[in-house]
This record gives structure tokens, C-alpha cells and sequence, in this order.
């Protein structure tokens, strides 16, 4: 039974030997896997493991996260509101309680026990909230996700969602009519905006004290070629955790619409960041990101550029954005059809 290691379960058994890509052994066949475990799979960036099959189980058809949409939806609807009161606190008095940053955050975490299809949960959240407070979510939970699929335990985890979640704190210090303003901004005005970054350093650092989180508000418009702000740092001067969350940023700006632009379709911007891993994002972080986004396009439906709707059977490990799609009864190798390719997915409306 050939899985991917974000789907193994606690007690699942390991039917074969596991090598890393240098041949040394991993885990050995018989292995009853655990959470550690999962973590060692990824370290070394291996995607798929055998297992023993699993005892037969009813057939359910239920989406696994439709299932349980209605309770994570609450949770989400529940950060909303703790990210909007922990923005306007920070805009009103200056400050931020570091205690409540937590809860509110962690309330939303908890619930991605069990949930690792991030890509459909991000595409059906509610875009009609402010895109400050969603954004700020989104990036905590795409964060959360990364710093898993890097194998971090799960305190660290939670530490570089909550980063992701602070990131844009600084932004409550930028004059709200340039945050919602729909067209483009003035040399001025960028200029003014780019501030949010040292804003939100100084508002983590004299509110929570934590470095790590002050250091990713200032750094997640950095990239490692220099060419990003506000000091325009490059390869090592820029820590990890801002480096996750960089990705994340940009991942979650690009498929969200906002009042300046419109969302881009989620198979166009991982193959944007994939470009982008080539001298502006950490490329191993960012291949990471990709590699665990695109197994969970399984079982999406798209649109192709002809026309035709059909869903996604399989992954190509060799030319990861052209899967092999399934239109009524035949199948269609995107690898192989130059002419052909994805325009949009089809997103799922849930109530």
C-alpha cells in the first residue's frame, strides 16, 4: 500500500526498507511508524513509503476534510476575529499580548490535526473577510504546514506558524487607505508601505520579545539575491524561519484576491515560486513546499486550455506541472501533450 508520509497514521507498519537518495537506511521494514518517524521521512525527503494495508474500513466517499469542514470552519471564523482584535489593539495602543496571540493562533492550529490537503482548505476559505486578518491566517497556516514538511517538531512548528501569523503586524502602523487602495502605488507610497517591515520588528520586539518572530516581520521581503527590503541582505544573512515564511507570503498573496490585484490560479504560482527558487528563495525550502503542495492535486478537478474538464490521477515526479489528468474514460499525459495544460482548478463551492 503505497502512501505519502503526510497521510501515514500512528500504528501504521512499514512493509519496505527505506534508503535515502546516498543508499543508507532509513527505517527498516516492520517499522511501526510515529509521528517521529513521519519527521524522519521528510529530513530525508522521502515522499512516498510502503506500508502494510490497513484493516478493510467502509467504503466512505465523504471528502476527508468536508467531513469535518463545518468545526475547522468555525476555528478559522474564530481566528478571524482573534487576528482582527489582535491588528487593532496593535494599531490602537502600540502593543501586542503575546498571550493572546498565541491562543488565538493555536485555536486554528489545533484543528489541522488530520488535515493535510492545505491547498483545498486555503482555495475555500471565505474571501470576503478583511484581506489583512485572512492573509495574516493563511501565511500562519502555510507556515505551520512547511515547518512540518521540513521535519520540525512540533513546538517549532507552532513557533514559525505564529510567525507567519505576525508577520504583517507592522502594517497596522501604514495609513489604512494605502493598504485598500485598488490601483497602483506611487514611488511615495510604496515607499511608505515598505516601512511595515521595521514597524513590525520593533512592535514584536518591545511587545513579546521573541527575536525570531521580530526578525521574520522585518525580514520576509528579503531575498537571497539582494534584491529584496529593507536592507537588501542576501543568502545567509537572511534567518530560516524568514525564509518560511517568505514562501508563504508570496504563495498566499498570489492565489488571494485583493483590493490592488486579482488571485492567480494555485498551479501558475507554485510554478512561479519553482522560477523563484532559482536565486530569490531558499530552493530546498521552496522544493519542499512544492513537492508536498502537489500530491494533494489528486483528485482535483481542472480546466484545460482546450476546453475540457477532467481530474488528476497522478503526479509525474519527472515534470511535476503536468500530471496525468483523467477526461470521462481516457487519460491524458500532460508531459507528453506540449499543446495542452492546466488553466484553473476547479475549486469546490462548501456552504
Amino acid at each position: 500500500m503505497i502512501i505519502h508520509v503526510m497521510d501515514l497514521e500512528d500504528g501504521d507498519v512499514l512493509l519496505t526498507d527505506m534508503f535515502n537518495k546516498y543508499g543508507l537506511l532509513v527505517l527498516s521494514s516492520g517499522t511501526v511508524l510515529t509521528g517521529e518517524s513521519v519527521s524522519r521521512l521528510l529530513q530525508h525527503q522521502l515522499d512516498n513509503v510502503d506500508i502494510v494495508p490497513r484493516s478493510v474500513k467502509p467504503e466512505d466517499t465523504t471528502h476527508p476534510f468536508h467531513a469535518n469542514y463545518s468545526k475547522w470552519k468555525d476555528n478559522y471564523l474564530e481566528a478571524v476575529q482573534s487576528a482582527e482584535a489582535v491588528f487593532e489593539m496593535a494599531r490602537a495602543t502600540g502593543t501586542i499580548d503575546g498571550d493572546f496571540v498565541q491562543s488565538g493562533f493555536l485555536t486554528l492550529s489545533d484543528s489541522f490535526e488530520g488535515k493535510n490537503d492545505i491547498a483545498f482548505m486555503l482555495l475555500t476559505l471565505n474571501q470576503n473577510d478583511d484581506y489583512t486578518y485572512r492573509h495574516s491566517i493563511q501565511v500562519g497556516m502555510i507556515c505551520y504546514y512547511l515547518a512540518k514538511w521540513l521535519g520540525k517538531s512540533e513546538a517549532e512548528c507552532r513557533s514559525v506558524g505564529t510567525a507567519g501569523y505576525l508577520h504583517d503586524i507592522g502594517k497596522t502602523k501604514t495609513p489604512i487607505e494605502l493598504l485598500t487602495k485598488p490601483g497602483s502605488l506611487t514611488e511615495e507610497e510604496f515607499k511608505i508601505i515598505k516601512e511595515h517591515t521595521s514597524e513590525g520588528f520593533s512592535l514584536i520586539s518591545e511587545s513579546i520579545g521573541n527575536t525570531e518572530w521580530a526578525l521574520t516581520a522585518l525580514q520576509h521581503h528579503e531575498r537571497l539575491d539582494g534584491s529584496g527590503y529593507p536592507y537588501g541582505l542576501k543568502g545567509n544573512e537572511i534567518h530560516q524561519m524568514s525564509r518560511i515564511v517568505t514562501i508563504a507570503d508570496i504563495y498566499s498573496a498570489m492565489i488571494t484576491p485583493a483590493p490592488y490585484r486579482k488571485s492567480r490560479d494555485l498551479l501558475n504560482v507554485l510554478r512561479e515560486l519553482h522560477h523563484m527558487s532559482f536565486g530569490k528563495l531558499d530552493p530546498h525550502i521552496t522544493q519542499v513546499f512544492i513537492r508536498n503542495m502537489l500530491p494533494n492535486m489528486i483528485g482535483k478537478e481542472v480546466t484545460l486550455n482546450n476546453g475540457e474538464t477532467g481530474k488528476i490521477v497522478l503526479t509525474n515526479p519527472t515534470d511535476v506541472f503536468n500530471p496525468l489528468i483523467q477526461i470521462e474514460d481516457h487519460f491524458v499525459d500532460l508531459a507528453q501533450m506540449s499543446h495542452l495544460w492546466i488553466v484553473h482548478f476547479v475549486t469546490d463551492e462548501i456552504a
